[in-house]
């Protein structure tokens, strides 16, 4: 029988970013799940998921920079690439003492996660990938104004991009395609809006 560690909520530093986590389970004796989450999210997508499988498993969820409750420097102060947060999460993997894990990775932390396997892959244990592009042919159409910006970033390319962040655009985000609207909760676009 496992002994349930308490799920915590807790900050540390990285290069001078506070980067919060999330975190469940019992870190002694069950493996551990890495939870990277997707945009325009945080951990707290994995706030149900946490205690559901802390009974099995030792689970830890960060937000990156920019996202969720760690901290938000400017783009003049903080490179915003997936190789530059690889590197944060590599550093986070480091001070959390990960030395053997599997990670979940979900839209923006496939590309994140992607880049840490290739970095240790003697760490990983297996990869479990949810709406996670490893091909081009899945950058489909609605990746075109972002393909326009990452070969041009100019302003005309990065206003096109500006709907994204938008409260509908977040909601669309929980919505699009499932069968009733009411059965998901507003928290859940309003703190990803928000944060």
């Amino acid at each position: 029988i496992l002994t349930m560690v308490k799920p915590i909520n807790q900050t540390i530093s990285i290069d001078g970013q506070t980067i919060f986590y999330r975190e469940g389970g019992n870190k002694e004796n069950a493996s551990t799940i890495l939870l990277l989450h997707g945009f325009p999210t945080s951990s707290h997508m994995y706030r149900n998921l946490i205690p559901a499988l802390a009974d099995k498993f030792h689970l830890i969820a960060p937000d990156y920079p920019g996202f969720g409750y760690s901290s938000m420097p400017s783009a003049e102060e903080f490179q915003y690439t997936f190789d530059h947060l690889a590197e944060i999460v590599n550093k986070f993997i480091a001070q959390m003492g990960l030395e053997k894990f599997s990670m979940y990775v979900m839209d923006y932390g496939a590309p994140i996660g992607y880049r840490l396997a290739v970095k240790n892959p003697e760490k990983i244990e297996a990869l479990i990938v949810q709406n996670g592009n490893a091909y081009d042919e899945g950058l489909g159409e609605f990746w075109e104004p972002l393909k326009a910006y990452w070969a041009e970033p100019n302003e005309r390319n990065k206003d096109a991009l500006m709907k994204f962040l938008t409260i509908e655009a977040t909601k669309w985000q929980y919505t699009h395609g499932v069968r009733s609207e009411n059965a998901i909760s507003p928290d859940n676009w309003v703190l990803d809006q928000s944060l």
